[in-house]
């Protein structure tokens, strides 16, 4: 079979979840939707090249491939003997008994014609979903937070226009103590989703193994049953606070369904109850909603004893993992090419990234008050946020050599230059300044005239300048020209007059003498 061809990024995540989060191979696999082969085979793969998580977090995307060294390839087929998976479905009934045991004894029973462990677990779990038997699910301590929004929303009004919005409801309950957490949000973008799973991280003071939400398109760029993909923001949310998502079957309520629950209870106990109030900011309905969480928190079970916030302290609590020494920071991805003067837009702004990238794809990073540019994994620029539409922001060390030398240079320093010549070279650059509408708009002018001091030198320039100025024409293209033709050699015009005066002489006969 095959060995199955993963994205680099998806590699880096499972290593994450294996080496920080200390997942099994099984977690990871359904959290990223692959076989425990196939997790084993990456995580071996990083103990043979001798790495830990520290070191490939700080390795890109091109440096961990080349570091695991990793192959693909097609193994020898040979014929296997399949097991009687209606006698395994049978015996895991049994208390104790475990699918690594019951592949141990088919091993034993079938030798070199057994599969390996990983197929015998696929094979028998696509033998069970054809049985359609329905289970009750039972969560663990400190593993799931369930996340979802409700289908109510609560009027906002806008206390100088009047104009309503409409609040929506986030809810999130814990798996094992059913521990309940609900705001209010603008909305249910991506900014929404991860601010309200903040808020829940935060009220619930730790961090579960595993996130499940429902398959938005604000976190899931692909909602699909067996490889869903979580969106960039997401993904960087779950490797900041050090946990996994694991999102729900796409039209399967039932693997969400605390939270399905969870949403009927915030809207009978908590949105009925603020049905007669208004509410005029966001803030203030946030604060009657955490008043009524808190309540609800404490409400004894029917059929329990105790409360949720009971069995939150004695279940979720000890067993949540601490939260990071900051929170999140919202970022937007989005891609952009970079321009052939190697600045990419990002909301009518121009950014600067190192001129090799020229024409490349580069991945932007945007908070609100910087720009990140990466390529292939690896961060390649940073920016501070500009508000300034059709305005520029460059690095120099972006600029390729020829471009960094000519921003470098200012009317000022151009004219500093010019008065080491001579006063002649002095005039013929500061015309080329001032009789344009701006001086940048002569700045071409000024490294051409630089130019040919380094061609003709230094003099030559000077003596061309001043035939220049004395012939009224202080163009670049006129003080080139003479250089050329080699007139700055020859005297100036007003010298030649000069020389055709004729001193006064007792020997000289003037006009005078023929009349």
């Amino acid at each position: 079979m095959a060995a199955e061809r993963i994205a680099m990024h998806k590699i880096k995540e499972l290593l994450r979840l294996k080496y920080e989060c200390a997942l099994s191979f099984e977690r990871i696999g359904r959290a990223l939707k692959l076989s425990k082969g196939v997790v084993a085979k990456y995580v071996k793969a990083a103990q043979v090249a001798g790495l830990d998580w520290a070191q490939i977090r700080a390795l890109d995307e091109e440096a961990l491939e080349h570091r695991l060294a990793l192959r693909t390839g097609r193994g020898k087929s040979r014929g296997h003997v399949a097991p009687d998976f209606a006698a395994i479905h049978q015996e895991l009934k049994k208390n104790g008994v475990t699918l690594a045991l019951l592949w141990e004894e088919y091993r034993q029973t079938r030798g070199e014609a057994a599969y390996q462990y990983s197929r015998f677990c696929d094979l028998y779990r696509d033998y069970a979903k054809g049985l359609k038997r329905s289970m009750r699910q039972t969560h663990r301590a400190g593993e799931k937070l369930f996340a979802d929004y409700a289908g109510d929303t609560v009027p906002v009004i806008d206390a100088a226009t009047g104009e309503i919005r409409r609040a929506h409801i986030f809810v999130a309950v814990l798996g094992a103590s059913n521990y309940t957490y609900a705001c209010a949000t603008a909305a249910e973008t991506q900014a929404d989703w991860l601010d309200g799973l903040g808020r829940a991280l935060q009220f619930i003071g730790g961090v579960p193994e595993l996130i499940v939400p429902d398959n938005p398109r604000a976190l899931i760029g692909q909602a699909n049953r067996y490889e869903p993909e979580p969106q960039r923001a997401m993904a960087e949310f779950a490797a900041h606070y050090g946990t996994a998502v694991l999102p729900a079957r796409p039209y399967r309520p039932q693997d969400k369904a605390k939270v399905e629950v969870g949403v009927q209870i915030v809207q009978r106990w908590i949105l009925a109850r603020l049905r007669h109030r208004r509410f005029f900011l966001l803030a203030e309905l946030n604060e009657a909603i955490a008043d009524l969480v808190d309540d609800l928190n404490r409400r004894p079970f029917r059929k329990l004893p105790g409360c949720r916030r009971d069995a939150y302290e004695s279940l979720d609590r000890p067993a949540l993992r601490p939260l990071p020494a900051t929170p999140f920071q919202y970022a937007h991805w989005k891609k952009a090419r970079a321009n052939i003067d190697y600045h990419v837009e990002v909301d009518g702004h121009y950014y600067s990234v190192p001129h090799a990238l020229v024409r490349q794809e580069i991945e932007v990073r945007l908070t609100p008050n910087s720009v990140e540019c990466f390529f292939k994994g690896k961060r390649v620029a940073a920016h501070q946020r500009s508000p300034h539409r059709g305005a520029h922001s460059t690095v120099p060390e972006h600029m390729p050599v020829s471009h960094r030398a000519h921003a470098e240079w200012t009317p000022g320093r151009m004219l500093n230059w010019a008065a080491t010549l001579g006063p002649a070279t002095t005039q013929i650059v500061r015309f080329q300044l001032e009789s344009r509408p701006h001086p940048e708009q002569g700045y071409r002018a000024c490294l051409g005239i630089m130019r040919l001091a380094r061609q003709y030198g230094p003099e030559r320039l000077e003596a061309a300048c001043a035939r220049a100025i004395a012939l009224g024409a202080c163009r670049y293209k006129s003080v080139a020209s003479i250089l050329k033709a080699g007139l700055d050699r020859q005297p100036l015009p007003g010298a030649q007059q000069r020389e055709l005066i004729l001193p006064t002489h007792a020997n000289v006969r003037g006009a005078s003498y023929y009349h």
